[in-house]
């Protein structure tokens, strides 16, 4: 990465090399060299003079702040800025050019909360019956075979709310299905986390289907590519993306996981069973789905003139 920055600014040059040599990601650079130069050009025509981690103080934050406020930034916007003032002070601090970091204190500004996108049930109607019609369509044991497989994913995307790098890692010893019941045992949750995910009869039913045409094959994976190799999350990815082009809807593997998570939410189930189902190690995190997105504020709109 090259390094270069107008006079004045001897302390930032030091500071993105003490970040090549910390081995940050080259991206995480650039836009720590982007915030500060621009920020070093706001201070040295507001205050006159040549920017230094010495005459940085909170007043500069805060004024900052206020200025891409009046500018109309996004709030992640100023709130990276910000983050990326509070480093560069604690990083002044190490070196020893100031005793204590000003921007320690300068708080961001609130974030909306939104709601993640999710499908509504028709569009995942159109999306299951996209890929029913290309099973229906299959002419080849290996066509039939793929679609099998590509329905059982998408089903037990939207009725468990796997997370994709979950559902590739399931073992075939992960995957329980009898008569009545079945379950899904993730053994590589985010964090290191396990947890056992109960399956509906739909998904039961998607699963043992494609358990009849899975090829024999050493590999230990539950869904196999062509070459009965693991499935890459790239790969689900790229399926998702090809059926919901068909069935004329956005969907993505997180999409399907923010889907099931909503229509629970919906269902009225409590949301520390949501959080154990979805592997969240907080609640925090699970009531992102009970904030109304844009249809559900036209549907409460729209009662009104019932």
């Amino acid at each position: 990465m090259t390094i270069d920055f107008e006079s004045g600014s001897r302390d930032i040059t030091r500071f993105l090399r003490y970040l090549t040599e910390q081995d940050r990601a080259p991206g995480t650079i650039e836009c720590y060299e982007r915030d500060l130069q621009l920020f070093a050009r706001w201070f040295e025509q507001a205050n006159d003079e040549p920017f230094s981690a010495q005459a940085l103080t909170a007043a500069d934050g805060r004024d900052y702040r206020q200025h891409l406020l009046d500018h109309d930034a996004a709030p992640a916007t100023i709130n990276r800025v910000l983050t990326t003032l509070r480093t560069f002070g604690a990083w002044s601090v190490r070196v020893g050019e100031i005793v204590a970091n000003p921007l320690e204190d300068v708080h961001g500004v609130e974030e909306q909360e939104h709601a993640p996108k999710w499908l509504k049930k028709a569009e995942q109607g159109r999306l299951e019956r996209a890929v029913q019609k290309a099973v229906n369509a299959a002419q080849t044991d290996v066509s039939r075979r793929q679609t099998v497989r590509d329905q059982a994913i998408i089903l037990l995307l939207f009725h468990t709310g796997l997370r994709v790098g979950e559902l590739c890692a399931l073992d075939l010893g992960d995957v329980q299905l009898r008569e009545r019941k079945g379950s899904v045992r993730v053994r590589y949750g985010k964090g290191g986390k396990q947890r056992v995910v109960p399956l509906n009869p739909v998904a039961r039913k998607a699963l043992k289907a494609w358990l009849r045409v899975r090829p024999e094959t050493s590999c230990k994976a539950f869904f196999v590519g062509k070459r009965l190799e693991p499935l890459q999350p790239g790969g689900v990815q790229r399926m998702l993306g090809e059926y919901g082009r068909r069935a004329g809807v956005e969907v993505t593997p997180h999409i399907a996981r923010h889907s099931f998570a909503k229509r629970l939410v919906d269902s009225g189930v409590p949301l520390d069973r949501v959080a154990m189902l979805l592997g969240h190690a907080s609640l925090d995190t699970t009531r992102i789905y009970t904030t109304p997105d844009e249809r559900d504020l036209e549907s409460a709109v729209d009662r009104l003139g019932e």
